[in-house]
């Protein structure tokens, strides 16, 4: 595994350098598939940030999706701790999510979900080719949620990790339910419902 530290605004120290790939070499043990982290850190020269002037960002890559964390302190050193920290919680959450996931529990799509409801008697099977005798919509399933406000990134990062081409979250920004999904190549899309005026008849 690489770890590939860089400065923005700043020069890096041979002793910072030598911390990133002490620390960052250990976090990535908890996901052996990683094959580089790069490391980011950038000093931001407003006297009124002094508390944050020091930013690391890190960016991990795996063979699943691209996680990153990010923080910000009075001093590099204590930024990349807490950066570190950060990477660490979301490959530990990765790897829970893994094993929840596993054997019958794996996530699968919405159609093979309700496809094998026509085989088992919980639901009629439909001919597409007969629209005369297509029975009206049906609820094959109801479910009720907790769910904790999110923001955007996180929620591509929750829909990565389960492998769907959509996730459905509560924006802690907008304060809106949202779906986000899966569009053609690497781009992504978002959804938010916003309420409008009462019916009308």
């Amino acid at each position: 595994m690489d770890v590939v530290v860089k400065g923005r605004h700043t020069e890096v120290g041979d002793r910072l350098r030598a911390q990133a790939e002490a620390k960052l070499s250990k976090v990535a043990k908890l996901d052996g598939k990683v094959s580089r982290i790069d490391v980011e850190i950038c000093e931001e020269h407003n006297p009124r940030l002094a508390d944050l002037r020091s930013r690391v960002e890190l960016t991990c890559r795996t063979r699943g999706p691209v996680i990153r964390a990010e923080a910000a302190a009075s001093d590099p050193f204590a930024a990349l701790d807490l950066a570190a920290a950060k990477l660490e919680a979301q490959l530990r959450r990765a790897a829970d999510r893994k094993r929840v996931h596993h054997g019958i529990r794996t996530p699968v799509s919405v159609a093979a979900a309700t496809a094998a409801l026509s085989t088992n008697g919980s639901a009629p099977a439909v001919d597409a080719t007969d629209e005369e005798d297509v029975p009206g919509p049906f609820v094959v399933r109801e479910k009720t949620h907790e769910a904790v406000p999110m923001t955007l990134d996180q929620a591509l990062f929750e829909m990565e990790l389960v492998g769907h081409d959509f996730f459905l979250y509560v924006d802690a920004e907008a304060g809106v339910p949202s779906v986000v999904y899966r569009r053609r190549g690497y781009d992504y899309g978002v959804i938010r419902l916003v309420t409008t005026g009462g019916a009308t008849d």
